[in-house]
């Protein structure tokens, strides 16, 4: 996912044109939910495909996909993306290097998000 920006500034953009008092207080809440609750997501992945549960797993890659879309996450969206695909067409063959693989762009894009934060 080289090709992607960790980051989209357009994403960011959009999401600070919505708070209102222009505080940042919105942008810095919803990165905030992001970088907690999309660890809990990486972990889920990884029991559930120790499971077999593909479902669930399904459901996981869901919910990072849609919740890094929202931040502009466009690379971790990708792989997010394609896992989601594979468990679709009952495609399990690495799946595992992807995961790993998702688990890096959430570093970078947690690294990148961590930046916007106020100090």
């Amino acid at each position: 996912m080289p090709d992607l920006p960790v980051i989209d500034p357009a994403t960011i953009a959009g999401l600070r044109a919505l708070d209102a008092d222009n505080s940042g207080a919105f942008l810095t809440e919803i990165i905030g939910i992001f970088l907690e609750d999309t660890p809990q997501r990486l972990i889920e992945l990884d029991q559930t495909l120790a499971a077999g549960d593909m479902t669930a797993f399904g459901r996981a890659a869901h919910t990072i996909k849609g919740s890094s879309s929202n931040l502009g996450a466009l690379a971790l969206r990708a792989v997010a993306e394609e896992l989601e695909q594979k468990v679709r067409r009952h495609d399990l063959e690495g799946v595992a290097p992807l995961v790993a693989t998702l688990k890096a762009e959430f570093e970078r894009a947690r690294v990148e998000l961590v930046k916007l934060l106020p100090a």
